[in-house]
């Protein structure tokens, strides 16, 4: 391949001709750095109209309306409209014609947003500054049962809030856990560390292995030595401990030579026993005829058989097999046993 020889003297391949020194960028240049917009960089009025709004629950109808003229006054320095409708129950931002910052608008509606979020006004103004930005995450997607829900929302605020103040504390962020949402404000950094800490608890990590990590990685940014280094070595590594339960082995193995695998046969339909009696096939009136027989039917062997349990209370028990001589027999003994008592008793008297 062929090369050519840059402005700095060095050889570099074709691709590299265009990678030339930058003198006007140096290190001590913060390109993160937000710089202000002022009215004079702005090329104002605008060609178009933009407007955003934002429906809010019934629940903050009354604080919206105690705070509406607090938003209005924020809002009119920088050029921008705001509407509260009662009856469809929305809050409504627009520029006008003074309008003069082009991303504005976009904070405005952030700020409607957060309002309707039950972020407290004074805290949702701050996101019209440069500096700050917001983030609301939806959290009611993770897991569909609901209690599994309200006890993983509960772990992220903590007892007495302790939870939730960590994590603003660690992200220099405001939080704001409000129904199926958390609402966050602060810089890109620290939305990303809510972000992610968030939807960990929501997957059911607790949040205070996110924590731990968050403050060892502030302590090791204060060392001058270790901020050009990997932190790996540092930061703990957590393994999910969900031991597999063991899959109890049923005692009888055996397989019966009755089983079969497959499923018993349909059962017969209604219409199918008709069709095969020749029922189907007959006319309203015939059928009717048949039915009539059917009942018929039933009806006399009722009645035989009622006739014939009256007719078995007539029926005489059966009596012994005994001959007369046998019978005369009985009676003399019986009548010689008589005598003797009587003789016993009058020689006793005696």
């Amino acid at each position: 391949m062929s090369s050519e020889l840059n402005p700095t003297g060095s050889t570099h391949p074709k691709r590299n001709k265009y990678r030339k020194d930058k003198p006007w960028d140096s290190e001590d240049i913060d390109h993160w750095k937000v710089e202000e917009f002022t009215p004079e960089q702005s090329s104002f009025p605008f060609l178009e109209e933009s407007s955003f709004s934002t429906l809010f629950p019934q629940y903050r109808e009354a604080y919206l309306r105690q705070v509406w003229p607090t938003v209005t006054k924020s809002l009119d320095t920088y050029s921008i409209s705001c509407e509260l409708d009662l009856v469809k129950g929305a809050m409504v931002v627009r520029t006008t014609a003074k309008t003069w910052d082009p991303y504005i608008i976009f904070k405005a509606r952030d700020l409607i947003k957060l309002l309707a979020r039950s972020v407290p006004v004074q805290q949702a103004l701050k996101i019209l500054r440069d500096d700050m930005q917001c983030d609301i995450i939806k959290i009611s997607n993770f897991t569909r049962n609901k209690e599994r829900f309200v006890k993983r929302r509960q772990r992220l605020i903590g007892s007495n809030g302790a939870t939730l103040k960590a994590i603003e504390l660690l992200t220099q962020c405001y939080v704001l856990v409000q129904g199926s949402t958390v609402a966050a404000m602060g810089s890109y950094k620290g939305l990303k560390q809510v972000r992610r800490i968030v939807e960990d608890c929501m997957r059911n990590i607790h949040p205070i292995y996110n924590i731990k990590t968050l403050m060892i990685k502030r302590e090791l940014a204060k060392d001058p030595i270790l901020s050009k280094e990997s932190w790996d070595r540092f930061l703990p590594k957590f393994k999910k401990k969900n031991p597999k339960k063991k899959r109890k082995v049923p005692k009888n193995t055996k397989k019966d030579e009755s089983d079969n695998p497959f499923p018993p046969p349909q059962m017969p339909r209604k219409i199918d026993l008709e069709m095969e009696s020749g029922e189907y096939f007959l006319h309203e009136k015939q059928k009717q005829l048949r039915q009539r027989q059917e009942r018929k039917k039933r009806e006399e062997e009722k009645q035989l058989e009622k006739r014939k349990q009256k007719e078995r209370e007539y029926i005489p028990p059966k009596e012994d097999n005994v001959n007369d001589s046998q019978v005369y027999k009985r009676k003399q003994s019986d009548n010689d046993s008589v005598r003797k008592k009587k003789h016993r008793n009058k020689h006793s008297s005696a």
